[in-house]
């Protein structure tokens, strides 16, 4: 997998990629992450990469000729590519807009700064708009590097084990369980006695029920969309948890066709 940052700060991007998985991953050569200056593809002896809003308003806007020019310098050729404005009016990141840009061979990312770049860019150049969330930052960096961070950890090899991504919260549509850890006993609470029983039966429907209870508590909303087996259903309804789970699913069904 290949990411391509475009972005007028790149020295934003030299401690972050040298830490944790992501820098594993670069040295195994799962990845790779060029990142370009905008600046040095702006046209005057100033290199301005932002000029004042036609039409007046305040602050400024990304100027669209160093953008463009910056984009056609990042190779693209033979391979699925898409290229993403991070922009607090994209679409919500999520795992699964994880998962689905993870099976692209090369993203590049256009990190917005000021009051956004500009629309006649935006239109010809990108494929896509993306938020982490709705707040605003003062620039697209830090929402780039979120979404290279989410997407190389689900690359074939970058993680140590596989299964951890498949059952973090989120990709199965539950949030995760609690864990727990050497001490059994820390400042007098034990760990739960069915996760030193052996009974791995026994730890996965305990694993179930706090991942429900949890979610339930947290983010019920997310129940909706979660599909269980029959063998889950039957646990659940067991734990009194399930009417529960029926319920949102008729709110959010009743909810969806009364809009």
């Amino acid at each position: 997998m290949i990411f391509s940052v475009l972005t007028i700060f790149p020295d934003f991007f030299v401690s972050p990629l040298q830490e944790g998985i992501v820098r594993r991953a670069l040295n195994e050569g799962k990845i790779q992450v060029g990142i370009y200056n905008i600046r040095d593809y702006a046209l005057d002896r100033h290199h301005m990469t932002d000029d004042r809003p036609f039409g007046g308003g305040e602050g400024m806007v990304m100027k669209p000729e160093p953008l463009a020019a910056c984009l056609k310098a990042v190779s693209r050729e033979e391979c699925s590519s898409r290229v993403i404005l991070l922009s607090p009016k994209g679409e919500r990141f999520s795992q699964q807009q994880a998962q689905r840009l993870a099976r692209y061979d090369h993203l590049a990312f256009i990190c917005g700064r000021y009051e956004g770049v500009d629309e006649r860019f935006r239109h010809k150049y990108v494929d896509e708009e993306l938020s982490i969330g709705d707040y605003v930052l003062t620039g697209g960096e830090l929402a780039a590097l979120v979404v290279v961070d989410a997407v190389c950890r689900l690359l074939p090899g970058v993680l140590g084990c596989e299964a951890s991504a498949l059952n973090d919260s989120f990709s199965c549509g539950l949030l995760k369980h609690g864990q727990y850890t050497r001490p059994r006993i820390f400042e007098g609470a034990a760990v739960p006695d069915v996760l030193l029983s052996g009974d791995h039966a026994a730890i996965d429907r305990f694993r179930l029920v706090e991942s429900v209870r949890l979610t339930l508590e947290r983010r019920p909303e997310l129940l909706a969309a979660t599909q269980f087996t029959p063998a889950e259903k039957k646990i659940l309804k067991r734990e009194g948890l399930y009417s529960r789970i029926e319920t949102i699913v008729k709110e959010n069904r009743e909810s969806r066709s009364s809009g």
